[in-house]
């Protein structure tokens, strides 16, 4: 439950606190969630003039800079870095200001695609069919060196600073890399899209186990795991969900998988999975009500019940939550326990 100030203020009406205490204790709140990620307008700037600035030199690279010349691009990509640098420490070690110091030093390691471009281009290594700006658009395995330096760079900055929002560019490395590897290692067979759809699904499966080994080996408040989940969950799911299937089983199994995705999530803290389980749930049950059941009568009614029926058990685990879930908490490992203790 999220902590209001009118809830302080209440507590203060029923003299459980002192309205001094009150005061005090939301100033400390206040001065506590600056550095904790959040739906607020200063963090929105953040992330927004980030972002940006990130995608300057990423996404929305033009193919003017080409004529910059590799040993020009990887001049341009080492000062832009070191001036991240900079701005890291600055806004880190002088301002205490650990989100625009992470967002910064994200943006140092999403310039090394760049300067491992330049520099093979300036050697005359660069045996590629594309430009730099082709590096977010088509997939190849001539960008493995580039994604490689990434995660490398990655994480040395990970060990230099450990600030969470650095794992954001890592994630979406190891998502291009999935992408990458697959022609490398498959030739001309990974034009298939029944194999790339297998790739996504466990790559995906495999970045989120990653994600909860961070999660349990995470000792500190900083969400270390929250984009190895995101786009583990992502590509795990998208692959899921494109596989075509003429069985009735295949598709129950699909429903099932969500269901499953649904109850980790409300296990572990974690929306993702929920909302792209409910996602998948809600298009299972489309197909059942359009597909299997277009004539029926009863499934309407059916799926009413079963509705009504989730909404009783809601009722039923709230009155007896803490009861069931420490016998439950009982059954798992102990690192589980605590991470689960944390996340709640």
């Amino acid at each position: 439950m999220e902590l209001k100030r009118s809830l302080l203020k209440e507590a203060a009406d029923k003299h459980l606190i002192t309205n001094d205490q009150a005061d005090q204790l939301w100033d400390f709140l206040a001065e506590h969630r600056q550095d904790t990620p959040g739906f607020r307008f200063t963090h929105i700037l953040y992330y927004l003039g980030g972002l940006i600035a990130i995608g300057a030199m990423t996404l929305f690279m033009t193919l003017g800079w080409e004529s910059f010349g590799g040993w020009g691009l990887l001049l341009i990509a080492l000062v832009y870095a070191a001036a991240g640098l900079w701005l890291t420490e600055f806004f880190l070690h002088r301002r205490a200001l650990p989100i625009p110091a992470g967002i910064t030093a994200a943006f140092v390691v999403a310039l090394t695609p760049l300067a491992i471009y330049g520099l093979q281009v300036g050697m005359g290594w660069w045996s590629g069919g594309f430009e730099y700006r082709d590096y977010h658009r088509y997939i190849d395995w001539s960008w493995l060196f580039m994604e490689l330096a990434t995660l490398a760079t990655g994480a040395a900055m990970l060990w230099r600073y450990r600030l969470p929002f650095l794992v954001m560019p890592v994630a979406v490395t190891l998502w291009y890399m999935s992408m990458d590897l697959a022609p490398f290692i498959a030739g001309e067979d990974y034009f298939s899209w029944e194999l790339r759809k297998l790739v996504s699904l466990w790559f995906g499966l495999l970045i989120a186990l990653f994600a909860f080994w961070v999660d349990i080996r995470n000792r500190s408040d900083r969400d270390f795991a929250f984009w190895l989940y995101l786009f583990g969950v992502v590509a795990f799911w998208g692959g899921l969900s494109l596989m075509s299937s003429d069985s009735e089983w295949n598709k129950f199994l699909y429903g099932c998988i969500n269901l499953v995705m649904i109850l980790i999530g409300a296990v572990l803290s974690r929306r993702v999975f929920v909302v792209f389980g409910g996602f998948g749930v809600a298009g299972y049950l489309g197909h059942l009500a359009y597909e299997v059941f277009e004539d029926s009568l009863l499934f309407p009614f059916a799926l009413t019940f079963i509705g009504l029926a989730i909404i009783w058990l809601g009722i039923l685990w709230q009155r007896h939550e803490e009861r069931i879930a420490a016998r439950l908490r009982g059954f798992l490992p102990t690192a589980m326990r605590d991470l689960i203790l944390r996340r709640h």
